[in-house]
């Protein structure tokens, strides 16, 4: 049995620009194939013409390199009408067919998700109480044994239906490690707002967890444009950091209270960092066109008036990979220009909604 395709995780509505993206992706790399798109469905399927292209795709297309999608995997046909007695025995059958392909003596874990839509989530609870005997059933077979989870295989069992899942695997050094591809947060009771959670998404998935208190400590100085009512301060103030909150909004007074701010009453487009401190941070999550955003994080990247950035473009209703791709090659050519060596991320995150955030850091 030949696992020709790829599963691919997303926000549901954006299907169609996961399926843009993984076409390009697979296309550069010499696949060919073809997307399966249900509009809210909340994942792709992408399936390949070659007996063995979704394997290479799943391990040559960097996954940090996907927008929008949460999480890829390669997956066999889809087993439909699974015995509510016994649906374990059949999907087992159908791991022991494809174990020619994949080496399951290097897998490590088994995930049991489901697509991330309102009509799905009654299937979430079943997912949870069904892994742990799959769990012990796959162990029985002698797989789930890896201790080398870095270079290992997770297995996925991802069901559409009660009746009717695909069975498959990811690489662990190129998939998101969060089961579904959705890191679980808490927010923060004394955060002043729910978008806090964006910026710790954005630095969880970003920045390395080595790096993360040498990029942010209580020696780095920040700028937080549109920064009202704080909640995107918040979590650099959480980090020891020192920052810059401009807005004419006023920011929460317990912000106030820890002596990490400047309140700066000013518009975001005109402000300019103090001449006596250097800023090693701007991060912006401002309600404007995403082009206009584009060229204001360009600016401030080539002028040296910070070195790292996180920053979120909001995406129209319409071409929204299209205008995504513009703003992201807008940015490249501009420092490129200026002979400016940088990394660039973009990622659709799970706090996310109609957006995508960025992350840049001058090398």
């Amino acid at each position: 049995m030949n696992m020709n395709k790829l599963a691919l995780y997303c926000r549901s509505g954006f299907e169609k620009e996961l399926a843009a993206e993984i076409t390009e992706k697979a296309t550069a790399l010499g696949v060919f194939g073809f997307a399966r798109v249900v509009e809210n469905s909340a994942y792709v399927i992408f399936e390949c013409y070659q007996a063995g292209d979704a394997d290479l795709l799943a391990r040559k297309i960097p996954f940090n390199q996907l927008i929008f999608a949460r999480q890829m995997m390669v997956i066999s046909e889809q087993i439909q009408d699974l015995p509510q007695q016994d649906r374990i025995t059949p999907i087992i059958a159908q791991y022991q067919q494809v174990s020619n392909h994949i080496n399951l003596m290097q897998s490590s874990d088994i995930w049991v998700e489901t697509a991330d839509t309102n009509d799905a989530k009654t299937l979430a609870t079943f997912c949870r109480k069904f892994t742990v005997p799959l769990r012990q059933a796959l162990k029985k077979q002698g797989w789930l044994q890896a201790k080398n989870k870095k270079s290992g295989i997770t297995l996925h069992i991802f069901f559409t239906q009660p009746n009717s899942c695909y069975v498959g695997y990811s690489y662990n050094n190129n998939h998101s490690e969060h089961i579904m591809g959705i890191p679980r947060l808490k927010f923060p009771a004394e955060a002043p707002s729910r978008s806090t959670l964006k910026l710790e998404e954005a630095i969880l998935h970003f920045i390395p967890r080595e790096q993360e208190a040498l990029s942010l400590n209580e020696n780095k100085y920040a700028v937080d444009l549109g920064a009202c009512p704080g909640g995107w301060t918040y979590q650099l103030v959480k980090r020891g950091v020192f920052v810059y909150a401009v807005d004419h909004g006023k920011m929460a007074a317990s912000l106030h209270e820890t002596g990490r701010i400047e309140h700066c009453a000013e518009d975001g487009f005109k402000f300019q960092p103090p001449k006596r401190r250097k800023i090693d941070w701007l991060v912006c999550d401002m309600v404007e066109q995403p082009r206009r955003i584009a060229n204001l994080i360009s600016q401030w990247l080539i002028k040296g008036w910070c070195k790292e950035t996180i920053f979120n473009l909001k995406l129209p209703m319409k071409k929204r990979y299209i205008e995504v791709q513009q703003c992201l090659e807008q940015i490249e050519e501009s420092l490129a220009k200026q002979n400016i060596s940088f990394q660039l991320q973009a990622k659709h995150l799970y706090h996310d909604r109609e957006e995508i955030t960025v992350y840049i850091r001058v090398i």
